[in-house]
């Protein structure tokens, strides 16, 4: 390896100055003065391979998550449906940050996510639980068709009647923020 680089290391100090170098009588500067070389040429080389690998690794992560999307959507409603609070709660937060657009929103819900959510939510007995299952409606109900699904599934109920937290504020957030929602929709709140 210390010979390709001092080769690699040759020909950047050739292609530099111009000059063609030749070795000199080993004294003890010019031992030093190759070292360096050589090291400053293996630690271009180490970048060279790690700009390789990690570029090689993006493009190819590229290639295959458009294929995950789907699926992880697909077992993030799963998630859902299962009896442990976490489980539960680790599903509504990839949900929440698989709804970007309204395709994926809407995706979502034809999975039956939105269900999933307000049952999670109904029968919700923690905070944390509370509060993801709320994030990830909040972050779903920007979406006009899914709003008016929400509205239909009786979400406003459901939402209204969870309790609010002494500890965590952000509960009470996301409640207000979907009822500021249903009401800019102008559907009827006060019930």
């Amino acid at each position: 390896m210390r010979a390709l680089a001092a080769q690699f290391s040759n020909y950047l100090c050739r292609r530099r100055t111009g000059v063609n170098l030749r070795p000199r009588n080993f004294s003890s500067n010019n031992v030093k003065d190759e070292l360096s070389i050589e090291d400053e040429a293996e630690r271009k080389v180490g970048w060279l391979l790690k700009t390789l690998f990690f570029g090689t690794a993006i493009v190819a992560g590229y290639q295959f998550f458009p294929y995950m999307g789907e699926n992880l959507m697909q077992q993030s409603v799963s998630l859902l449906r299962v009896k442990d609070p976490l489980f539960k709660r680790m599903g509504a937060s990839r949900l929440a940050r698989f709804a970007m657009d309204d395709e994926r929103r809407m995706k979502i819900l034809e999975m039956g996510g939105v269900d999933g959510l307000l049952n999670m939510l109904s029968t919700a007995k923690d905070d944390r639980t509370r509060k993801t299952a709320l994030n990830a409606l909040d972050a779903l109900s920007h979406s006009d068709e899914v709003l008016a699904s929400l509205h239909r599934a009786g979400a406003i109920s459901i939402i209204r009647s969870a309790p609010n937290s002494l500890e965590d504020a952000d509960v009470e957030r996301f409640k207000l923020s979907l009822m500021k929602r249903f009401q800019d929709q102008r559907y009827d709140v006060s019930s």
